[in-house]
């Protein structure tokens, strides 16, 4: 089973930026489309932003979409997630994993997560 590392949170005043990093052991990052999504305690899990495999098509949440970019590097099997513009609602703990509203491959745990705060 594999299970992703995040990291890159942190604590932020509204409008600042964080970029979030994701390492995925093995071949098996490449030929997934990956996804981040967020949490915050007592909601369910949110999609935020999906990319494809290769990288060339992404999409992105409404409450994100303009201020964050999702990107990849299949070589140093590393997912990102720049995030700008940060607001306080935007708090949550993140999370990759493949996108499961697609097909995806292999067994994947979800990982500790990275804590975002943003402080208005």
């Amino acid at each position: 089973q594999v299970q992703p590392v995040e990291s890159g949170g942190g604590l932020v005043q509204t409008g600042g930026s964080l970029r979030l990093s994701c390492v995925v052991s093995g071949s098996i990052f490449s030929i997934n489309a990956m996804a981040w999504y967020r949490q915050t305690p007592g909601k369910e899990r949110e999609l935020v932003a999906t990319i494809t495999s290769s990288g060339g098509s992404t999409n992105y949440a409404t409450s994100v979409k303009g201020r964050c970019t999702i990107s990849r590097d299949n070589v140093k099997r590393t997912l990102y997630l720049q995030m700008n513009s940060l607001k306080p609602e935007d708090t949550a703990v993140y999370y990759c994993n493949p996108d499961r509203s697609t097909k995806w491959f292999g067994y994947f745990d979800w990982g500790q997560g990275t804590q975002v705060t943003v402080s208005s």
